[in-house]
């Protein structure tokens, strides 16, 4: 999906920083360490290793540092959204952010937080190393862009614009089911857990998002975003099918057990989507669904 090159973009749902340590490799070969920090945190979901009690060891390896606010240059007009990744975030979570103001009552948007190296939240230490995360308390979403090739390289997720606006979208999904209150489930892991129920929930968010997006308008009332196209439909798809859990665990050469699923399938993350693309918001009530058909 792409910009339309004029069109103006407000940029006060984002904020960058700077200056922040750089991250150490984290060690141990274990299933709770490489799915704590992976499948909980970077695979597009919520940051859950202070909940999981994982994060004191985890971050404890992270050079978390300072990081100091810096202003996000040459981020106000589409064609740049087009052209730079941190750009294109921006001039996502404005898009995003008109969609939920109009869909939830008493909504309240989410802040992005762009960043590089490593950066602290009250969920733990954000890096390259655990992704994209919304933090609750805050309701905040950390990203650095340095994800996406990550996720290409070491998943097979596409890079195209959509893939990447997905992961944001499914973000900011999260912070709807904080604000609707279906946020607050067990987290245990399992097939139909509460856990997998809240991503496939943001999944389909992220899907009701990109079936609306081009109402999106700059302040002068123009349109954001062009058409989505069939290609990079596929994008999103993509980028969906490559964190399914058991996508996930194949490709770590790690046996596929569904006791341990935290996200869904690939097959599920699929599905949810087009699910929100194609009827919209009100049928992403995945709390609701029976196990055999979630």
């Amino acid at each position: 999906m792409t910009f339309n090159d004029n069109a103006r973009i407000n940029t006060q749902r984002t904020q960058k920083r700077s200056g922040g340590g750089k991250t150490a490799a984290v060690g141990g070969g274990s299933l709770v360490v490489v799915l704590g920090l992976w499948a909980l945190s970077a695979l597009t979901g919520v940051n859950l290793m202070p909940l999981a009690g994982v994060a004191t060891d985890a971050t404890s390896q992270l050079g978390g540092g300072s990081s100091a606010a810096v202003e996000l240059e040459n981020c106000d007009r589409g064609s740049q959204a087009n052209e730079r990744d941190e750009c294109r975030m921006a001039a996502t979570a404005d898009a995003v952010d008109q969609f939920w103001t109009e869909q939830v009552s008493n909504y309240r948007p989410a802040t992005l937080i762009l960043f590089e190296g490593a950066t602290s939240s009250q969920c733990g230490t954000a890096s390259a190393q655990t992704g994209p995360f919304y933090c609750p308390p805050e309701e905040k979403i950390y990203l650095d862009v340095g994800f996406f090739r990550t996720l290409s390289s070491q998943y097979g997720a596409s890079t195209g614009s959509l893939a990447q606006m997905y992961v944001l979208a499914h973000e900011w999904g999260h912070h709807i089911s904080k604000l609707i209150g279906t946020i607050n489930v067990d987290r245990a892991s399992g097939q139909a857990s509460g856990s997998v129920r809240l991503e496939l929930q943001a999944d389909c968010f992220a899907g009701a998002w990109m079936r609306n997006a081009t109402s999106a308008k700059d302040q002068d009332g123009n349109t954001l975003l062009a058409p989505i196209t069939e290609a990079q439909l596929n994008d999103a798809m993509s980028a969906a099918a490559a964190v399914g859990d058991d996508h996930i665990m194949q490709s770590s050469g790690m046996r596929v057990d569904p006791e341990r699923f935290t996200h869904g399938t690939s097959e599920q993350r699929q599905r949810w989507l087009m699910t929100g693309f194609t009827e919209g918001p009100t049928s992403c009530n995945t709390f609701e669904v029976p196990a055999e058909k979630l």
